[in-house]
This record gives structure tokens, C-alpha cells and sequence, in this order.
């Protein structure tokens, strides 16, 4: 079983509450939007991670780190990116590619929204976390940590931060 803690859109932002929750987990997965490498840097020092850069991300970030990231977590086919939409509204950078070849495990950023969904149709199940960081239109701050053992994503759990204002 692999404990999974999913974050985005953290935009330079980095606290202990946060890593907290990144000594907790087995892996880190972060969906763009990292905003500063220092970020990043400072995952790494706790636990493995996983990665991609966003759309605010400079090119030190876009260096290090790929648009799309799809790799295998134990029986698990999973795919990040940044920019991917959401079930029936998939960006057009992943539209084709996605029915073609679906992955298990579908994770995105960007919108600052946080959900969680399945897509019926590819049989895929589809997170956003929200945004970890403090810049943006949102609200509160969120996470999400969940379970991979073999095929089976369970154990999901919402991280809310308090509100920013």
C-alpha cells in the first residue's frame, strides 16, 4: 500500500502545515503551479515526488519537471497534468490522447477547485486537489491524501486549511 498526498497550485507557497502532511505520506504528487522551486526542493527533502509544471511556472521548474507525468504507482495507470479539464470537458491538450488511452487515475490542477470524480465512460477516476497555496481566487486551502494498494484507490480524505482571509 502506498500513501499518496496530492497538492497544486502552491505558487511559492510552502509551510510547516503542508509538510506536515508530506512526512505522513509515502509519495508526494504535485500538479503544477509550483511556482518556485524552493517548493519542491523542499518535498524532496521529506519523500519521493512526482511532478509536473503549470502554467505559471518558470524555466528552472519547466526544466525539471514535464507537462504530462503518466507512470505506474503499484497496478495503478496514472496521468498528470496541469491543464486537463474535467470529465466530459477535457482540455483539448489531453482530449484525444485521454480516449484513446485512458489512464486509471486522471489528476489535474489549475481550476483551484477542488473534486473529485469518475468518468464512466474511459472508467477512470478524476482529482483535482484545489490550490495548496495562498495565491489565487479561492478560499481554502486544500489537499488530498489517499491510498493506492494494487488496483484499489480508497481511504480519500479532503486537507482543508484554514480560510485565507
Amino acid at each position: 500500500m502506498t500513501k499518496i498526498l496530492l497538492l497544486s497550485d502552491t505558487h511559492s507557497y510552502i509551510d510547516d502545515d503542508i509538510l506536515k502532511y508530506v512526512k505522513e505520506a509515502d509519495e508526494v504528487w504535485h500538479a503544477g503551479d509550483i511556482g518556485d522551486i524552493a517548493v519542491t526542493d523542499a518535498i524532496r527533502k521529506l519523500k519521493p515526488l512526482k511532478a509536473v509544471y503549470g502554467n505559471i511556472d518558470n524555466t528552472i521548474i519547466r526544466s525539471e519537471f514535464p507537462e504530462h507525468n503518466r507512470f505506474m504507482c503499484e497496478d495503478v495507470d496514472v496521468w498528470i497534468t496541469h491543464i486537463g479539464g474535467y470529465p466530459q470537458a477535457y482540455d483539448v491538450r489531453v482530449r484525444e490522447t485521454i480516449k484513446a488511452n485512458p489512464p486509471k487515475l486522471f489528476i489535474s490542477g489549475h481550476s483551484h477547485i477542488l473534486k473529485v470524480m469518475p468518468d464512466k465512460k474511459l472508467n477512470l477516476l478524476h482529482m483535482n486537489p484545489g490550490a495548496a497555496g495562498k495565491h489565487g481566487f479561492h478560499k481554502a486551502r486544500t489537499m488530498l491524501r489517499f491510498t493506492i494498494d494494487g488496483t484499489k484507490i480508497d481511504n480519500l480524505e479532503v486537507i482543508e486549511f484554514n480560510k485565507r482571509y
